[in-house]
């Protein structure tokens, strides 16, 4: 059986535009009509998805201020927030069935993006703490003035990451400890690869440009550092593996999104080979896409109940 969202997921169903308009009125302007009669969006659009999002954070998670730089990825919500609460079963199963809820929990977010859209949505849901890391310096200062506007400074804090070739080491403090770890990776393994999917998403929204004209940016965009990486996601989360086993007492459950399902093999002998003790694979869905995050940890049953205690 197919996945669907999440049953905690806000966004089940077609969006009420009603009430997304009340709540951040610039929506209007970006309203369509669809053949079958209902209001919807360009999704082809980048200021029509911009200032969904903006509507949607203002009306079901109390972000009164939003704002992309242009060219940055904008991040759909619904598959991001079933990354999140599939991460709060995860810690419920530690917790005799209950999501913990509050500041106890912190969570690192990799790569957090300009969008600092899995803290902000992580912290509303479930009132967790987060730290976000972030190589690319635009991206964490768009991050930083989104947490300012919204006064959110003690609940979500943002690091630059220093080196390029390490994803925990120079964000992790010493002996700072964390329930959860999550990220979004690069999934592409080049600049061209990330043009061609690119091109196979506007075509999916029946958007091909006309001959000879240049093909525009796709709608949820996205930088260099967001979309690609030598090796793709495969060598990014292969890497993370490889790192985490150095802080298997530090952190609670490692997690991935893992976008290609031809990786899960080799990525779950990685996993076994680097000596995790548990390994999970949740699947999502958005639409007609499939995708999953992967969750690993070091830590055997004992540890785990030694965590929660503590």
């Amino acid at each position: 059986m197919r996945p669907t969202l999440h049953p905690r997921n806000r966004h089940p169903g077609r969006y009420d535009f009603a009430r997304l308009t009340r709540a951040c009125p610039a929506l209007k302007a970006f309203l369509i009509r669809t053949p079958d009669g209902a209001t919807s969006i360009d999704f082809g659009d980048a200021a029509a998805v911009r200032t969904l999002n903006r509507a949607l954070l203002a009306a079901d998670y109390g972000i009164a201020h939003w704002t992309l730089p242009d060219g940055y990825l904008c991040p759909p919500i619904p598959g991001r927030a079933d990354y999140l609460h599939g991460l709060a079963d995860l810690l419920a199963g530690s917790e005799g069935g209950e999501v913990p809820r509050g500041p106890a929990i912190r969570v690192l977010d990799i790569g957090v993006g300009a969008s600092c859209i899995y803290p902000l949505l992580g912290h509303a849901e479930y009132g967790w703490h987060f730290v976000g890391s972030e190589i690319d310096a635009t991206a964490l200062q768009a991050a930083r003035a989104i947490v300012q506007a919204n006064g959110l400074g003690a609940a979500i804090a943002l690091r630059q990451q220093p080196a390029r070739d390490r994803l925990f080491a120079g964000v992790v403090r010493a002996g700072e400890r964390f329930d959860l770890t999550m990220c979004n990776p690069p999934f592409h393994a080049s600049a061209a690869q990330a043009a061609a999917g690119s091109r196979r998403k506007w075509r999916n929204l029946d958007r091909a440009p006309a001959r000879g004209t240049r093909q525009p940016a796709l709608n949820f965009g996205g930088r260099a550092t967001e979309l690609w990486c030598p090796g793709g996601e495969a060598a990014f989360v292969g890497r993370m593996i490889e790192e985490s086993a150095e802080y298997r007492t530090r952190v609670r459950w490692f997690s991935s999104l893992v976008a290609k399902s031809e990786h899960r093999a080799a990525l779950h002998r990685r996993l076994r080979q680097a000596g995790a003790q548990d390994v999970r694979e949740v699947p999502m869905a958005q639409g007609s896409k499939q995708s999953r995050f992967i969750a690993w940890t070091f830590l055997d049953t004992a540890q785990h109940e030694a965590w929660r205690t503590r």
